[in-house]
């Protein structure tokens, strides 16, 4: 059983040892069609670690300086509405992934991903929610990925992914306010998963590891939900933006068809570079 120390450094002994304990229960695979211990890997293939290195790499890029693990600047989270709503969409596209890769049957995938955000951008944004008046609610996704190996029935995951999504709808609620409307906010947000997603669609290519799959779906999943929410008032405000969201959404939808990785992943990756790289010349500064 693999399990990425790196992810929950930071994380209590309490829950350390409870997400282990479930995690050591369940013997899927977190990566699809991964070489068994007699097979012989060809020489180039990339190992799980280069995958690891590569997600970092990719999270890491958003800004050059104060950022947390899943890619989001910290600081500029306490008084930019749409760094603060990014943090809070991240964990929200890791809660889709499980939430779908469960229904679908990669339950190893599900708990993990379940746990992820706490680690990724939940610890650092703490003092962030905080001081904008947000208990702690780290909690829930913890026990919905113990939940998870626990083997509860899917309704019963769909609910605890309800909860935790209305969780995270009450702490948006405490966003700052610079001043940005409602729906410039949201076109910020969508244009970073999409971006999010883009990337990791290249680099779910470069390898048969799920887990960059499973990330750039949730990423999108994240940012089709929230524009069909908002798409009204941002066709009002934006209408280019809300044109090339729904151009980059279209094709991404075509690139994640299903939670669960399909055996070709062959999307044009330069074709989601160019729609991804037009919506973010629709947003501005």
């Amino acid at each position: 059983m693999d399990i990425k120390i790196k992810r929950w450094t930071h994380l209590g002994l309490g829950a350390a040892l409870m997400t282990t304990t479930a995690l050591a229960g369940c013997g899927e695979p977190a990566a699809k069609d991964q070489p068994t211990a007699s097979e012989q890997p060809a020489a180039d293939a990339p190992t799980e670690a280069d995958v690891e290195a590569k997600l970092e790499e990719v999270n890491g890029a958003a800004a050059s300086s104060g950022e947390g693990e899943g890619g989001v600047a910290i600081e500029a989270a306490l008084t930019d509405p749409v760094v603060y709503n990014i943090a809070l969409t991240v964990a929200e596209a890791h809660v889709l992934a499980a939430r779908d890769a469960y229904r679908d049957g990669e339950a190893q995938a599900a708990g993990e991903m379940f746990a992820h955000p706490v680690s990724e951008v939940l610890f650092d944004m703490e003092p962030v929610f905080e001081a904008r008046g947000v208990s702690d609610f780290t909690n829930q996704f913890l026990e919905a990925s113990a939940a998870v190996f626990a083997g509860e029935s899917v309704e019963e995951i769909n609910a605890r992914t309800a909860a935790i999504i209305a969780t995270l709808r009450t702490a948006a609620g405490h966003a700052p306010d610079d001043g940005s409307s409602p729906a410039s906010v949201t076109t910020g947000v969508v244009a970073d998963m999409i971006d999010r997603s883009t990337k990791m669609y290249r680099l779910a290519g470069e390898s048969d590891f799920y887990e960059p799959y499973l990330d750039g779906y949730g990423f999108y999943t994240a940012a089709k939900d929230q524009f069909e929410a908002s798409q009204e008032a941002i066709e009002v405000e934006n209408p280019d933006a809300a044109k090339a969201i729904r151009g980059a959404l279209t094709l991404l939808g075509e690139a994640y068809p299903t939670a669960a990785r399909p055996d070709m992943l062959d999307a044009d990756v330069s074709a989601l570079t160019v729609a991804a790289s037009e919506v973010f010349l629709t947003v501005g500064d």
